[in-house]
């Protein structure tokens, strides 16, 4: 079973490393078991603590993460981040469950030409396809 889940492009990530640089907004590449991976243009070391936004709802989702890889790409750096806390990790499991919503809405505007509201395509995803989201370890 694969780790991570594709998500729409561009969806943005906000990031900070206490004292050492501002806050970086950045997109998010995937989401997976307990972490996440994102675009950046600076490279980060393993053990880095770092606190990581995605503001994809009110409020939006903040928590500490710890890099746990940095992989050069052809111009940028691909961040894979663990969480720690345990509210955390149940938070991440929501925020996937909204990528893959969003991901399903532009889906459906692409290949139906029907535009649908969050809400409606929340209906529509959990009825088609929420008993195919892997479960929580």
């Amino acid at each position: 079973m694969r780790k991570f889940i594709r998500h729409p492009t561009g969806m943005p990530i906000d990031y900070a490393v206490a004292g050492r640089m501002p806050r970086r907004r950045e997109p998010l590449r995937n989401v997976g078991q307990g972490g996440l991976c994102f675009q950046s243009e600076a490279s980060l070391d393993p053990g880095t603590r770092i606190h990581v936004t995605i503001p994809v709802r009110e409020p939006p989702f903040e928590a500490d993460a710890t890099v746990v890889w940095s992989r050069m790409q052809r111009d940028h750096y691909e961040i894979g981040v663990k969480f720690e806390q345990r509210a955390a990790r149940f938070a991440l499991r929501m925020i996937e469950q909204i990528c893959h919503i969003e991901q399903y809405r532009m889906e459906v505007l692409r290949r139906e030409n029907r535009t649908l509201t969050r809400e409606q395509a929340a209906q529509e995803w959990i009825t088609k396809y929420a008993n195919r989201f892997p479960p929580a370890n």
